[in-house]
């Protein structure tokens, strides 16, 4: 129970953290049935992401298959690596080299949704600021204190603290002119494709269990209505 309990706590405390930073965070509503965006985050993932974190529980193979996108697509523009269709999608780094290169290994985000909620994440990717006081010359609005350098700092742009001096703590943030690939709404719905299809991943079969649910439910009334008709009918000659 303790091991377990420490387990909870490590997973909670960064949703904890930003709650404390006092970040207004922004609603962000995942949408499922749009596989244009979910295909569009499958590639800023691969593209962006898996050179560090891997989605170890994510095969290739059932990712394609699900968002609609062919398996030679996948092995053309997202596998780099000598990997299998059918097989987990894991980054090429070393847990020893990250280690060296970040002072431990980057998790693994196959369920980052599900700990720490498409909110959060989206909030996430959205404040990394200027720090020159960080490692990584960056810091975050949502995880004080980040450990990672700003992986999508060429799309957005170099991003800045934009209060008076000395307005602590800060909540407002700036992107320098033309410092990025991309418009500020291009960036937000780059940041929305990427959380969407972390979201798919942390439960793939989300969709079709809602859908089987919804059978579930019409079966249960069903069967409840003809068990209640069954049982006064039965009653009835008894009393």
């Amino acid at each position: 129970m303790k091991a377990w309990g420490l387990l909870v706590a490590a997973l909670w405390a960064p949703a904890a953290l930003s709650a404390e930073t006092g970040w207004p965070m922004l609603p962000v509503s995942p949408d499922l049935e749009d596989k244009t965006s979910l295909q569009r985050g499958f590639a800023l993932y691969a593209n962006y992401c898996l050179g560090c974190h891997s989605l170890r529980f994510q095969r290739y193979e059932r990712t394609a298959d699900d968002l609609g996108v062919s398996h030679e697509a996948v092995l053309d523009r997202v596998v780099f690596t000598r990997q299998k269709i059918g097989e987990q999608i894991t980054t090429a780094m070393s847990p020893e080299s990250a280690k060296v290169w970040f002072g431990a290994a980057p998790p693994d985000l196959t369920l980052v949704s599900r700990v720490r909620s498409p909110e959060w994440i989206y909030n996430y990717l959205k404040t990394f600021y200027v720090d020159e006081s960080r490692p990584f010359g960056v810091n975050n609005k949502v995880f004080e204190n980040v450990g990672m350098p700003h992986a999508l700092i060429g799309l957005q742009g170099v991003q800045r603290e934009a209060c008076a001096s000395g307005a602590e703590p800060c909540q407002e943030l700036a992107v320098d002119p033309n410092s990025g690939l991309l418009t500020a709404q291009q960036y937000d719905q780059a940041v929305y494709d990427l959380v969407n299809f972390l979201h798919y991943v942390g439960e793939p079969m989300r969709l079709e269990r809602q859908r089987l649910g919804i059978y579930v439910l019409a079966f249960l009334v069903f069967f409840g209505v003809f068990t209640y008709l069954l049982n006064r009918e039965i009653w009835k000659d008894v009393h």
